[in-house]
């Protein structure tokens, strides 16, 4: 699947405990917007001009102060890699650590809740994220793989 390169690129941050073995992922609940109560990953737009990983990093910082480390692409279906999201727009998404455990929500989230692979359907995503949970819930460990 191809898409137009001149449609709308979102970033988005699966932020897990360990980029090589992840046993949880944090999710970021939305609110006041059209999508309130629902879970999704932190990030957003690119701005004209700005490179993914660059507006990564800006929008994290934005959203929730934090400092992350970026670990791989979790590749989508279309041609650059990114996720189709709604009509016009696709997100691209990193694995990535954040800096420290002491996370907290930002002004786009009312809560922020660390998920184990198999918690990942106990929030209500945004229906756009469901292909993108599935794909970071495969890369998954159970925490109980952990020693």
């Amino acid at each position: 699947m191809s898409f137009p390169r001149d449609r709308h690129l979102v970033v988005g941050a699966a932020l897990v405990d360990d980029l090589d073995r992840p046993t949880r992922l944090l999710a970021a609940r939305r609110h006041a917007t059209t999508h309130a109560g629902d879970w999704e990953f932190p990030g957003g737009k690119v701005e004209p001009g700005e490179a993914p990983l660059a507006a990564l990093h800006r929008e994290l910082a934005e959203e929730l102060a934090l400092p992350i480390t970026v670990g791989s692409e979790v590749r989508g279906p279309l041609s650059d890699g990114a996720w189709p999201i709604v009509e016009g727009w696709r997100i691209r998404v990193w694995l990535a650590v954040p800096a420290r455990t002491d996370v907290r929500p930002g002004p786009a989230h009312d809560r922020l809740r660390w998920l184990a692979a198999d918690e990942l359907d106990s929030v209500p995503w945004l229906p756009a994220d469901d292909a993108i949970v599935a794909a970071v819930r495969s890369l998954m460990e159970p925490a109980t793989a952990r020693s």
